[in-house]
């Protein structure tokens, strides 16, 4: 069957290479009916799919109503229709799935009524990335959710084709149409600011466009410029990049910037693109975006988060991390994402991880995973625990000591997503969170518009920072750390640049240091002026108790010197949204170190131990 399997991929390249203009042309994906979904997929996994779509049998299909899409122009709102929508979309995809994985006709009616219903609707996207109250049919923009939905569609549509045919051929000529209308025209015609960005929009929509591309175009001259695009933009996006691969959105975002970014150059290997030097898999900037999503992960699933994360677990990179390292023939990534699969059960139970998606299962990524899974099967699992982890261009650095974990982070405060966080750090117990990054909760008009930092989570003052002279960091990326030395485990950044006129700070310059039993943050600073008592902010979720010399974090504590500040705890858990309750829990504090001192040139010292 493997020799079969690696007939058709290189039938399908062959004919692409030459520009032939082949019906769908991801040939070496089995369709639903293939023996490869019967013989080679475990029996719990597809039980799981199959389990997972029979609670939409029957269901009606949701009308995503316009009075809900105008919510966000008139009160900001962005999540009631998001909800709404994303749910449609998962379920169509665990329709899908379950006809797939069974494979006896039993949902198809439900995917074929809910084709119908998805190709009534007027626009894919969500109201946040349209410019009026409702949509209009003909206002097609190109935007994340239009993009991926669109993937999901002529996924629906490549993978179930036989069936669809025997209903009737009129039903594949209507979604590529549709297709056609919505993604094809529209971004190959307009020159978006997306192909040029450094950003998770490039990759996110290139790989949606792309997966279009090749399942719905029908014109070759149209198909081969819009692979030439779709490789520019990538280019463009790889190019953006620092040489360590970081990403300044943070992990959270990896999952739909770099790990975006693979799913291009898988298709358009697939597709029989020359890779040159930027987009092959040799290229050392490429390994390490890749290599990112384990240089920032802690343990437990937890992974370090810092902008706009909206998740401090790795779930999911569950189905891509795996075929990414399988890809570069990373052996650390790879056995990453064995370990992360094994961890979410995906061998039994892969269809429970639908839920906590983020937006709704992306169809083609877990068809590209099926596709390895006895390789994965074979994999060892293995939990990274780097020891030492230093992105010098990025500015972070995270330290494994014994059972303490510590990550900081310098960079500017004009950062994609970012939140004034500059100098911040975090630190886990036991690989769970005691010194936190609270993130972001849930997106609103606000969270993007002038007023984002009258948004508390975007606030310095709600990070593991000083509240200088009564000031807290400025956004914009003049307002920036200096690296002062960077060695085992030690970080030193002069804080003093990403702090406003008002703060009249100097120099601010912060140590953070860790230890097999500790990790000790020094604060060593020089004012120009003293205009009222400087404040140490730390974020924890563990009740705290202070005392005169300490506050106390369940089996943790932290310890300063009574005579250079005193404590307070603030119980800020009204400020969480449900999200952030989701992420968290129901309890958030802030505990406040007060400088007593009012000299300009002061050093304190407190260790978490």
């Amino acid at each position: 069957m493997r020799t079969k399997f690696i007939l058709l991929l290189t039938l399908a390249c062959s004919l692409l290479a030459y520009g032939q203009p082949a019906e769908p042309s991801l040939s070496l994906m089995p369709q639903a009916g293939h023996a490869f979904w019967r013989d080679s997929i475990p029996a719990a996994m597809r039980q799981s799919y199959i389990s997972y779509g029979e609670q939409y049998l029957g269901r009606p299909w949701t009308v995503l109503p316009w009075t809900v899409f105008a919510e966000n122009k008139i009160n900001g709102n962005r999540v009631n229709y998001e909800a709404a929508c994303f749910e449609k979309r998962r379920q169509l995809a665990a329709l899908v799935m379950a006809e797939i994985m069974e494979g006896k006709g039993r949902f198809l009616n439900d995917v074929i009524n809910g084709v119908g219903s998805f190709c009534e609707e007027t626009w894919w996207g969500i109201p946040a990335h349209y410019n009026k109250r409702i949509p209009l049919s003909g206002q097609q923009e190109v935007d994340l959710f239009n993009a991926e939905t669109a993937s999901l569609i002529a996924w629906t549509r490549y993978m179930l084709q036989p069936q669809f045919d025997a209903f009737t051929p009129d039903l594949c000529q209507r979604i590529d149409s549709e297709i056609e209308r919505r993604i094809l025209r529209p971004a190959l015609a307009k020159d978006y600011w997306w192909k040029k960005a450094g950003m998770n929009w490039n990759p996110w929509i290139c790989s949606n466009w792309l997966t279009c591309v090749l399942i719905s175009e029908k014109d070759a001259s149209r198909k081969a410029e819009a692979i030439s695009q779709i490789r520019r933009a990538t280019e463009a996006f790889i190019d953006s990049y620092p040489a360590d691969g970081g990403c300044d959105e943070g992990p959270g975002y990896w999952d739909r910037a770099a790990a975006s970014m693979f799913e291009v150059l898988r298709l358009l290997k697939m597709a029989g693109a020359d890779a040159g030097t930027t987009l092959s898999p040799q290229n050392p900037k490429l390994r390490n975006m890749a290599a990112y999503a384990y240089k920032t992960y802690i343990g437990n699933t937890y992974c370090v988060n810092f902008a706009d994360a909206h998740e401090n677990k790795a779930v999911q990179q569950v189905n891509i991390v795996y075929p990414f390292g399988l890809y570069l023939d990373d052996t650390v990534m790879r056995q990453f994402g064995a370990y992360l699969g094994h961890q979410k059960q995906v061998l039994e139970h892969p269809a429970a991880l639908y839920d906590k998606s983020g937006n709704f299962p992306t169809l083609g990524r877990e068809l590209f995973f099926l596709r390895h899974i006895h390789d994965f099967m074979a994999e060892q699992p293995r939990e990274p625990q780097l020891r030492e982890v230093w992105l010098a261009d990025l500015q972070i650095m995270a330290a494994r000591r014994g059972s303490l974990y510590l990550a900081m982070k310098g960079g500017t405060n004009g950062e994609s997503h970012n939140h004034n966080d500059v100098g911040s750090f975090i630190v886990y117990a036991d690989n769970e969170p005691l010194l936190i990054d609270p993130g972001v909760g849930e997106y609103t008009a606000k969270t993007f518009s002038k007023d984002r930092y009258a948004i508390w989570t975007m606030q310095s003052q709600f990070h593991n920072l000083p509240q200088i002279n009564g000031a807290d960091q400025k956004d914009g990326k003049e307002y920036a750390a200096k690296v002062v030395s960077h060695k085992d485990g030690q970080l030193t950044l002069d804080l003093a640049g990403a702090y406003p006129e008002e703060a009249a700070v100097k120099v601010w310059r912060r140590t953070v240091s860790a230890a097999k039993k500790a990790i000790t943050v020094t604060e060593d600073y020089v004012l120009n002026d003293y205009r009222g008592p400087s404040k140490l902010m730390l974020m924890t979720t563990c009740p705290p108790q202070c005392s005169e010399s300490a506050v106390t974090l369940g089996n943790h504590r932290i310890d300063f010197d009574a005579r250079q500040m005193e404590a307070a705890v603030e119980n800020i858990s009204d400020r969480l949204d449900p999200l952030l309750r989701q992420i968290w829990g129901k309890e958030m504090y802030r505990i406040v170190l007060t400088v007593k001192s009012t000299n300009t040139k002061n050093k304190i010292k407190y260790t978490i131990r």
